[in-house]
């Protein structure tokens, strides 16, 4: 009998763990789940991208992506290194209340932030344009749409406002190195 009650009560503790854990995750804010999604991007990626207008200085160029969790889970970094260029931007994502937040580290020498919104099927973070800090004399990233395909494959597409609000959109299929 006793052996019952303690199986009894085991059942009843494992039910209203699950619960819990049902209710924790439908209580996630659209901005947590699509950070949880960006979070899966974590690794070493490459692909080639393609620009519109054409952008000779890097239309077909390798990229080479990294994306790393970082500060206790809180931040994902991401770096773009493309052949050729001596240096890489840095992205930082982030959680801000209920809002998930991007900061381009630009070449162009400032720091858009854009705010990020998933799709209705939950592959797709696209990022609008909220502010820039730094001058905007060489333009400066408008718009960024992360994409994931599956475990190994995701596209990013980044539209770079030139001098004059003349836009450039580059597009990159990424598979994953590691």
């Amino acid at each position: 009998m006793k052996s019952h009650r303690l199986l009894l009560s085991a059942v009843v503790l494992m039910s209203i763990s699950t619960l819990v854990f049902a209710q924790t995750d439908t209580q996630k804010s659209n901005a947590q789940k699509s950070f949880d999604k960006l979070k899966t991007l974590a690794g070493s990626w490459k692909g080639h991208v393609t620009t519109l207008p054409p952008e000779p200085s890097i239309e077909g160029k390798l990229t080479q992506v990294s994306f790393r969790v970082t500060s206790m889970g809180n931040t994902l970094m991401h770096e773009m290194t493309m052949g050729g260029r001596p240096d890489d931007p840095i992205t930082m994502l982030y959680l801000d209340g209920d809002r998930l937040l991007l900061t381009h580290y630009c070449d162009a020498g400032n720091r858009p932030r854009m705010v990020g919104k998933t799709s209705s099927d939950g592959k797709t973070v696209e990022f609008d344009f909220l502010d820039v800090a730094g001058g905007t004399e060489y333009g400066h990233m408008h718009h960024a749409v992360f994409t994931v395909i599956d475990a190994n494959h995701h596209t990013e597409d980044w539209t770079y406002m030139m001098p004059g609000d003349k836009p450039v959109h580059a597009h990159v299929d990424l598979q994953r190195t590691k």
